[in-house]
């Protein structure tokens, strides 16, 4: 299953990953694995980098993400990751959408 992630800003939503979940995982407990794995616990999840270059582990890669919109590269020339997913976020599974809830997620049907 694949799950794709659309965080929310002032202007819309902007598909920043596609998750490509583990075939044994039930639909909510998918949900819940691209939520973590769009999240920047331990690291940051839009990095695609196993370490840093300071040599710390970034402990939230994770080769099933694949990030989707571009990373903000600054004047510097330091490259930014995407925010971590939360509340408002759609993660979009089969056409049916999901929105991040203050727990779990609220189904939400795009031809609604």
């Amino acid at each position: 299953m694949k799950i794709e992630v659309h965080h929310h800003d002032q202007i819309g939503f902007t598909h920043v990953a596609t998750v490509d979940v583990p075939d044994h995982l039930a639909l909510h407990a998918a949900l819940e694995y691209a939520w973590r794995w769009t999240n920047n616990a331990d690291g940051s999840w839009s990095i695609k980098e196993r370490a840093f270059e300071d040599g710390r582990e970034n402990g939230d890669f994770n080769a099933r993400v694949e990030v989707i919109a571009p990373l903000r590269v600054d004047r510097q020339g330091k490259t930014w990751g995407h925010r971590s997913s939360m509340m408002g976020d759609v993660f979009i599974v089969d056409g049916k959408r999901w929105v991040v809830a203050t727990f779990g997620f609220e189904a939400e049907d795009l031809r609604a």
